[in-house]
């Protein structure tokens, strides 16, 4: 999703212990959240969960609810950030809970679309829009929906759904729908809508809103995502949806999210107080300082840039604050292709085009451990210095072409 990224690596027991010779390729393509690892370790036992071999055996969490599969210790868990952190409104609200927002994106699609329609109903996002979204659609070539691409480009009379990504991956702006048509309806991805990454302006109150587990707190192999939903009925067909794709979500994986979601919580009630720092407070300092060190390498170049966000005042932290996106969306003013240069220099990044925008941009995953980090930071200072050298008097290397 906007929050959901592919890219299993072989060795998953120690993520962010590396070892990288000046040699090694850095792959920053996905946005794979164990920076926060180290968090997380110093909690302890704080987020341990132990299950019996005759737990949670049954697929019915609780069939009184339209998300029978969904355990209440979760929906409580999800409902509570939201209200200590003051980004989403639950009161009145469905919790459908998904295998990452991914599975909860196709649920909504089958919610919104009509398998009696003479043709299938559109999909939109404004580009640059992640890149996931095309591939989801276009999978199952269903006969529900099909991929229109960009939001801003989109004419056709009839229905349509608009997916609106806020904070946006790849580039990090804030998001309001764009096509407002009068057969038209929302998805709203907010996977980074949390203090780490933007500041907290005020509780989004939509139809549909998707968040997931990895971006929130950066466990994104426990694949657990959520959608507050509005109204009953869609409520209803994006259950069953989740029933027939996969008969539910794991519960294992409900309960440790509603453990680590209580626990971080719990932290927020000491926010600006001396006792400790909350995962947010954490993780907003790790990837402001992140967002720092590239930019203090960007603004040496003379054809490169990175988007720029104006400070606003986050009602989480009671101050202004900065954006600090999962990825940095770099440009070049030159005609240069950004995912084979990189790649001469054994840097994988994503190319513009695959979001819908020009190869002039590449998406470069802000989550990748500190040595892979610091590392992508002195090859692009110096291609930074190959590219400040050649380009002299208007005239161009081989490398801007």
């Amino acid at each position: 999703m906007g929050g959901s990224e592919n890219g299993a690596t072989d060795n998953q027991n120690k993520p962010t212990e590396t070892s990288l010779s000046p040699d090694s390729i850095i792959n920053l393509d996905q946005g794979d959240p164990t920076l926060f690892e180290p968090y997380w370790k110093k909690m302890g036992d704080k987020c341990t969960l132990v299950i019996g071999g005759c737990d949670l055996m049954s697929y019915f969490s609780d069939s009184s609810n339209i998300c029978w599969f969904l355990q209440p210790q979760l929906g409580d868990a999800i409902k509570g950030l939201h209200r200590v952190v003051g980004n989403a409104v639950t009161d009145g609200r469905h919790i459908v809970v998904g295998t990452g927002s991914t599975q909860l994106l196709m649920a909504a699609l089958y919610a919104l679309s009509s398998p009696s329609a003479s043709h299938p109903v559109s999909l939109v996002a404004a580009a640059p829009y992640y890149s996931g979204y095309k591939d989801q659609a276009e999978f199952l070539r269903s006969g529900l929906y099909k991929w229109e691409g960009d939001a801003h480009t989109f004419d056709k009379d009839g229905p349509y759904i608009e997916v609106v990504t806020s904070p946006n991956n790849p580039d990090g702006t804030i998001r309001e729908a764009v096509v407002n048509l009068g057969e038209g309806k929302l998805v709203y991805d907010l996977a980074y809508y949390w203090p780490q990454y933007t500041p907290i302006t005020h509780p989004l109150d939509h139809d549909i809103m998707l968040f997931t587990f990895s971006k929130c707190t950066g466990h994104a192999g426990s694949r657990i995502g959520w959608a507050l939903v509005k109204d009953k009925e869609v409520a209803r067909k994006m259950t069953e949806y989740m029933q027939i794709s996969s008969i539910g979500v794991s519960k294992e994986s409900q309960l440790r999210a509603a453990k680590i979601l209580g626990v971080l919580s719990e932290g927020c009630q000491h926010f600006r107080t001396a006792d400790s720092e909350n995962f947010f407070e954490y993780s907003h300092r790790i990837m402001r300082e992140r967002r720092e060190s590239l930019q203090n390498v960007v603004k040496n170049s003379k054809i490169f840039s990175l988007p720029k966000f104006p400070q606003d005042y986050c009602n989480f932290t009671g101050k202004y604050t900065d954006s600090n996106p999962a990825f940095a969306w770099l440009h070049s003013k030159e005609d240069i292709d950004w995912e084979n240069l990189l790649r001469e220099h054994k840097i994988i990044g994503r190319s513009g085009e695959r979001f819908g925008a020009d190869p002039k941009y590449v998406r470069i995953s802000m989550f990748s451990p500190p040595e892979a980090f610091n590392l992508f930071l002195e090859r692009l200072s110096a291609i930074i210095d190959n590219t400040n050298g050649n380009v002299v008097g208007g005239e161009e290397s081989s490398i801007i072409k």
